[in-house]
């Protein structure tokens, strides 16, 4: 491990060698065997089924996932996948899922799927990737994703063969006895044949690959952007980026010795490489409590026991998991947590505070993305951690922050000047970002340089600031929804003119879908109408407005485009002002200002008598900037 303090610390790590040069690994299944070779009977991951402290557990150690993953692979092989061919899998977390990650980036291509989409989303990507092989549950109480996957193989007719993972192997008796006869049945209406995961495994050797090895980077993994809108964009991401996570963290952060608790999924890149590349870097232990992590039964009641059970020294989180985890009392002993992350969304001042006060350690927010394989920047473990900042560039990353001239052409900004945040290290694909060559078009900058759609400034001391979102997107607790889905299905109600959609402030989710709509002239539409057709044609239960308001015109541009950073401001005034008259205090927000620095900022109207401590209390809760009016 080496300190990481300031971009002084970044520079001179770039300077021992480049990235190639560094020789790191050739492949995943080189990288694995690494790890098994100097931790083999060190444990390398956990999982419980159910959220209790004291409940059935399943431990891998390295050599034991070595094996598994060894298995798989030579399975995937077997089944007819090659080199440039996909495993898809739509799955919860379990045991199983990690070794499908790792052995299907081995064998061919792995495509995690998020298992929350609705079944005509799951299809659309498996259609997207080609994928021939699909790793998902065996139907199992309360959850109908082996369903959901069935119906989405009918329409994606590439699909050969469903491996099934079947959950009631890690129930106890008597649960586990019960399971047979309360599993819920269904219908296959599909071609591909269906076989038991762990069964047809075991067919395989677990000591060596039954094929070479690859020896020079290629495409490892895809991981969908999108998928609501039935027209998914595929990232496509190569080996040597998953393998530069977990270089990053194994250098920067973790030791051998390490345990963390990670209750994220793992069909998200946060989980997948800053977490379990990380952990194959550094020959850590990782904890996944539950299918569902966060969102398990009882995990966030447990969590704090849950810490203390497994001696965890670092826990992974998002700003929605903190905001409720700090609603609950700390009843467990959590004196071996050493740090949290955070990402996926911006981190109010507030939770960062009270985190540190609660559990007395600091949250460390970072930035990454689906397209740079995650990665790009963090605030330093060892150095200042600038709240509101996500960071400095991690070493061999390079960011650089580009606005458009008035004729058009791009150049570098300057300190604290607000661009798009550009970046370019070993998990960007130049060229190649998406599987589809059309969505790479104007997608690079000095063609090494992803555009990210990410608006952005560096201070004088190297730190990136978060300003705004150039592609609009609403981030919801970490979950990306794109405005066009409500806008475009509004749209389609007889009677509505123009539609506006953005994210609205929400203290635990960070953003919540909002919709502003502008009548066709005659039009009588009310907004019970227009919830009740968003829910009956928004199938992405997260893109559902949760606000819906219908102005007499809405603001637009020039062109005629809806202007939304007017919006902005509205929901902005609308939510603090709420906010603020629930908590009883005689204060409103008077105007919302763009501040090149901060983004959109609320300037509040000062009442006599009203202390600044209990408007930040209440106004804390939220990512948006606010300052009394002068």
């Amino acid at each position: 491990m080496g300190s990481f303090a300031s971009r002084e610390d970044v520079a001179a790590m770039q300077a021992e060698a480049t990235w190639p040069e560094r020789a790191v690994a050739h492949s995943i299944y080189d990288y694995l065997s690494k790890t098994r070779a100097a931790h083999g009977t060190r444990p390398a991951a956990s999982f419980q089924l159910l959220s209790g402290p004291g409940d059935k557990s399943l431990t891998y150690s390295w050599n034991q996932l070595h094996a598994h993953v060894t298995q798989a692979a030579n399975m995937f092989r077997a089944l007819g996948i090659g080199e440039t061919d996909v495993v898809a899998y739509v799955l919860p977390n379990a045991m199983e899922t990690i070794v499908t990650l790792l052995a299907g980036a081995v064998a061919g291509i792995v495509n995690p799927v998020n298992p929350l989409l609705e079944s005509e989303q799951i299809s659309s990507i498996l259609r997207e990737t080609r994928a021939k092989v699909v790793v998902t549950l065996k139907a199992f109480p309360k959850t109908d994703l082996a369903q959901k996957v069935a119906e989405a193989v009918r329409h994606a007719p590439g699909v050969k063969t469903v491996l099934e993972v079947d959950l009631a192997g890690y129930l106890a008796p008597p649960k586990s006895w019960i399971v047979p006869f309360i599993r819920p049945r269904y219908h296959l209406h599909h071609a591909a044949a269906v076989k038991n995961f762990n069964t047809e495994c075991a067919k395989y050797p677990a000591d060596r690959l039954s094929f070479p090895d690859r020896t020079t980077d290629h495409v490892a993994a895809y991981f969908h952007t999108g998928g609501t809108t039935g027209m998914p964009k595929v990232a496509q991401h190569r080996a040597q980026g998953m393998i530069y996570n977990g270089w990053l963290g194994a250098r920067l952060l973790f030791r051998e010795t390490d345990v963390v608790m990670c209750p994220l999924p793992l069909f998200h890149v946060f989980a997948a490489y800053p977490i379990l590349m990380s952990m194959l870097g550094s020959g850590a232990h990782v904890v996944f409590p539950t299918p569902a992590g966060y969102r398990g039964d009882g995990v966030m009641d447990n969590l704090w026991k849950l810490i203390d059970r497994w001696k965890v020294t670092y826990l992974v989180t998002v700003p929605t998991a903190i905001s409720a985890l700090l609603q609950r009392p700390v009843n467990a002993d959590t004196k071996t947590l050493r740090g949290a992350f955070s990402g996926s969304a911006p981190l109010p001042v507030d939770l960062f505070n009270r985190f540190e006060k609660i559990t007395g350690v600091q949250i460390v927010e970072g930035y990454g993305l689906t397209e740079c394989t995650c990665l790009v920047s963090v605030n330093p473990p060892d150095g200042n951690k600038k709240i509101g900042s996500v960071g400095l560039p991690f070493p061999h990353t390079e960011v650089r922050i580009v606005a458009t001239n008035p004729d058009g052409s791009p150049r570098i900004c300057g300190v604290d000047e607000v661009g798009e945040i550009c970046v370019s290290n070993p998990g960007v694909y130049p060229g190649h970002t998406y599987t589809e060559a059309a969505k790479n078009k104007n997608l690079f900058w000095d063609t090494d340089f992803l555009r990210t759609g990410d608006l952005g400034r560096m201070d004088a001391d190297g730190y990136l600031f978060i300003t705004g979102r150039a592609k609009d997107l609403i981030i919801r607790g970490g979950h990306n929804i794109d405005p066009a889905i409500i806008e475009e299905t509004l749209m389609r109600c007889e009677g509505v003119g123009f539609v506006g959609a953005i994210g609205q402030p929400d203290a635990h989710s960070g953003e919540l879908p909002c919709a502003y709509v502008e009548l066709a002239k005659g039009a009588t539409l009310t907004v019970a109408d227009l919830n009740t057709f968003a829910r009956q044609h928004i199938h992405e239960r997260a893109a559902l407005p949760k606000y819906i308001e219908i102005m007499p015109e809405l603001p637009k541009t020039a062109v005629g485009k809806v202007f939304k950073p007017d919006l902005r401001r509205r929901a902005i005034i609308r939510v603090f002002d709420e906010a603020l008259a629930k908590a009883g205090l005689a204060v409103h927000v008077e105007e919302v200002v763009e501040d090149k620095k901060r983004g959109l900022v609320a300037r509040l109207k000062h009442t006599p008598g009203v202390e600044d401590a209990a408007v930040a209390a209440v106004l804390g809760q939220f990512a948006q900037g606010w300052d009394w009016a002068a």
